[in-house]
């Protein structure tokens, strides 16, 4: 390693998602005053040890911020039909603005199935056809959460991305589309690489941005980046110690990027906050359309 080199900016993703949430309890707190609660129902479908942790976070972070949540668990063994019933009453409960199905659901559940019955009006996971269209064409609508939480952490260090290249490296509805799409709009030239990729180092080198979200561990290496580049880590693996990483050579990656997202600690902070500025978001909609604004 060159003697000039200098260790990358820490992207703090717990820092920033301590100030997002508070910023969610202040704009709660309005409409609270105002008579109108921000609801949030979460739905769990049989019985995932990952899911019941995230659950248990996005449940907590909606009491801290004030937002009133419900929490619906039910065995794998609950019909495709029975879901979409639940989730039909949850989009006629007034007293809830967002609903989020926590994925995956069981194999006999037809999981698009279950996002499209989400009214998009609810919709604060933005996984629903009518969010993704809306992010496509630059129209309000609600953004899925990491995606919207990476844009949050290059905001904060004051990342301008106009002009520069920005390679993601991953190509999945939930996280690596709508990322390029959000990139995309702040004019940044995007190039998104998958498994199919001929040559992943030769486009992560062009990179002043890369977003790595493949769930795989050490997809990006110290050779593969540019100095000074600035990366940002979605993945979320164990290494074979059993301690959480992400999808970045972290200890290589942070001696040549500019700056770096670590993990934990990183992007899943920020996802959980995103999903409560999208609660509050569908809930001040919400009040506006009943002229409570």
């Amino acid at each position: 390693m060159p003697a000039t080199t200098h260790p990358a900016t820490i992207i703090d993703g717990n820092a920033l998602a301590a100030h997002t949430r508070a910023d969610v309890a202040r704009r709660t707190a309005l409409l609270s005053a105002r008579g109108l609660t921000p609801g949030l129902a979460v739905v769990l479908v049989g019985e995932n040890p990952a899911s019941e942790v995230y659950v248990r976070n996005k449940v907590k972070a909606c009491g801290d911020a004030g937002l009133h949540s419900v929490l619906e668990r039910y065995p794998a063994t609950m019909t495709e039909a029975e879901l979409l019933a639940r989730i039909d009453a949850l989009n006629n409960d007034k007293s809830i603005h967002g609903i989020l199905v926590q994925l995956p659901v069981p194999a006999h559940i037809d999981a698009h199935k279950v996002i499209e019955a989400i009214s998009p009006a609810k919709d604060v996971d933005g996984f629903h056809v009518s969010s993704a269209g809306a992010l496509m064409v630059g129209q309000p609508g609600f953004w899925p959460c990491t995606p919207y939480g990476c844009m949050k952490m290059l905001e904060s260090i004051g990342y301008n991305l106009r002009g520069k290249h920005a390679v993601v490296i991953g190509r999945s509805n939930i996280v690596g589309k709508p990322m390029a799409m959000m990139l995309l709009a702040q004019n940044a030239t995007v190039t998104i690489c998958h498994s199919a990729t001929a040559d992943l180092k030769a486009m992560t080198l062009q990179a002043d941005v890369i977003v790595a979200a493949v769930g795989k561990r050490n997809v990006l290496t110290a050779d593969m980046v540019k100095p000074g580049a600035i990366v940002l880590d979605v993945g979320m693996n164990r290494n074979d110690a059993g301690k959480l990483c992400g999808d970045v050579d972290y200890a290589g990656v942070s001696q040549v990027a500019g700056a770096i997202t670590p993990v934990p600690g990183g992007v899943g902070p920020m996802t959980i906050a995103m999903l409560l500025v999208n609660t509050v978001e569908a809930a001040e909609r919400e009040a506006a359309a009943q002229g409570l604004a």
